[in-house]
């Protein structure tokens, strides 16, 4: 069933969930157990991220159960370890699966194991992450519009005091694709409206990195000098401002975020943070099971696609790109309670009760 058959296409930035839902349709085979049916690996970057195992791995594989009840996943997780994953990769394609949905820890340490898939017939589809090498298929968000949509947040909320505010910039991981995105798109924002103080890469998205790095700059600025934090993601903000907590400094800079974990929504309630992006996983992940199960069969991956997205090498590949939501204290009801992610009784704990109630969380 292997096959990797390429489209092209216009590249877009939003899809509607109805058109990936349908892509496949759903499978006639008479073998529930997955036995002798198609086999789809999942190699996850690490379980410092929560939405990795929380998120997106139960999401796809329901998915791609909906869509393919003789499909068998095989999953695993490479805890931030390129050597790991290389060695998932190399299992992956031993055991001779139909396709791997890949999320990359180091997308240019994982070339060779992708050049090496593609040579024994296994699409690679890249989830979230660009992968390089000659993947089949990529499913993400705009990861530049997920910059804009930060630092015009962070602009918004330091107010008067641009032009001319001092920030620290927290990004992510250097050899994550999506990171080298959100700072691109993040700095054709900011820059020339804002003095970058201090500006630090987070290997593998460390919280206690972020949390080292910001007590750096607090020590080489001062407090008084930092306006306004750039946390690439919520694990980045958490750990920016538990430094900053433990540096005794009041009020807070706003500080930005990605990825609507509760603890980061749970700050914005109390003012900690001021932003988060939502990616809605549910999509997201939608529209990779969907591409991993039309790879397995052996379909054309532009069923699937809305559009297409040139890799590193420059050949264009079938890909779903969706589109990011800013969230704030103002609009957490109508995103990410709407959506299902979380309930407002998740968010609002008991010491939260008069935080939420001034949110209008009750």
């Amino acid at each position: 069933m292997k096959a990797c058959i390429r489209d092209t296409a216009a590249t877009v930035t939003a899809v509607s969930a109805a058109v990936v839902l349908a892509a496949c349709g759903a499978d006639t085979g008479n073998d529930p157990d997955g036995a002798n049916g198609p086999r789809i690996g999942l190699l996850l970057p690490d379980a410092t991220t929560a939405r990795w195992e929380a998120q997106d791995r139960p999401l796809l594989e329901k998915r791609i159960r909906e869509l393919c009840d003789t499909c068998a996943v095989e999953h695993a997780n490479a805890k931030g370890d390129v050597a790991l994953q290389q060695e998932q990769m190399e299992s992956m394609i031993t055991k001779g699966v139909d396709v791997i949905v890949l999320v990359a820890v180091d997308a240019r340490s994982l070339r060779p194991t992708v050049v090496k898939a593609h040579g024994a017939d296994i699409p690679v589809i890249a989830y979230d992450r660009l992968a390089e090498g000659p993947i089949s298929g990529y499913v993400s968000f705009d990861g530049v519009e997920v910059g804009r949509l930060q630092g015009r947040a962070l602009l918004q909320a330091m107010g008067d005091k641009v032009p001319g505010a001092e920030i620290v910039m927290m990004n992510g991981d250097p050899s994550d694709p999506n990171a080298k995105s959100f700072k691109e798109g993040a700095l054709s924002v900011l820059a020339g409206k804002v003095k970058i103080g201090k500006a630090y890469d987070t290997p593998q998205w460390r919280a206690e990195t972020a949390h080292m790095n910001m007590s750096g700059a607090l020590a080489a600025l001062g407090a008084d000098s930092i306006d306004g934090v750039y946390a690439a993601n919520d694990g980045l903000a958490g750990g920016s401002i538990s430094a900053l907590k433990a540096n005794k400094v009041t009020p807070l800079p706003p500080v930005t975020g990605q990825d609507a974990e509760l603890p980061a929504l749970r700050r914005i309630v109390v003012g900690d943070q001021y932003m988060t992006v939502f990616k809605p996983f549910g999509p997201e992940a939608a529209a990779g099971g969907a591409m991993a199960v039309a790879a397995a069969r052996g379909q054309s991956l532009g069923k699937v696609a809305t559009g297409q997205v040139p890799t590193r090498g420059g050949e264009a590949v079938a890909a779903v790109l969706l589109t990011p939501v800013s969230v704030t204290v103002g609009n957490i009801r109508d995103t990410v309670v709407k959506d299902g992610l979380h309930t407002v009784q998740q968010i609002c704990t008991p010491q939260l009760r008069a935080a939420c109630a001034k949110a209008g969380l009750t």
